[in-house]
């Protein structure tokens, strides 16, 4: 048993006591500061940059003092060892691969509603061509006009 699954850490919403849901998403566009601020830190984190860094950090630190070259405590105790250094990059390489899926699941999110939008524009349209065909099949042909029922309504926009 998890401890996200017990009562007493988790509310019937799917809320924590301490925050908010904890398998949602981001919002595309932040709200506040601090979430405009917290968008950019995977991005940093995964740039090439700070990547190529982080391996000349390794090389300083991890292959310098393989080879026989003295490497200074104060250096090591700045920059970190060996496990700190390819922690990091591994980290780094992890938040591009997240943003890279987060940015696929928004952009395959935006087709879906497009495609579903012209799905439901090209029902009504048929809807309206073929009206007499869709009457003898017992279909409504009208559900949006002013004396329709709501079941009907709904049949047709559900």
């Amino acid at each position: 048993m998890t401890a996200s699954s017990t009562p007493a850490t988790e509310n019937g919403d799917g809320r924590t006591r301490v925050m908010g849901s904890t398998n949602d998403l981001a919002a595309d566009t932040p709200g506040s500061l601090t979430d405009r601020i917290l968008q950019w830190v995977p991005r940093v984190l995964s740039s090439k940059p700070h990547v190529i860094a982080l391996m000349a950090l390794g090389v300083y630190l991890i292959l310098l003092p393989l080879f026989g070259v003295m490497v200074s405590a104060k250096a090591e105790l700045i920059g970190g060892n060996y496990t700190n250094v390819t922690s990091d990059i591994a980290a780094s390489i992890a938040a591009g691969g997240t943003l890279h899926l987060v940015n696929q699941s928004r952009k395959r999110r935006k087709i879906d509603e497009e495609r579903l939008r012209l799905a439901r524009e090209t029902h009504e349209l048929l809807h309206q061509v073929y009206g007499d065909a869709a009457r003898q099949r017992g279909h409504v042909t009208d559900a949006t006009g002013p004396d329709a029922d709501p079941v009907s309504q709904h049949r047709v926009l559900g």
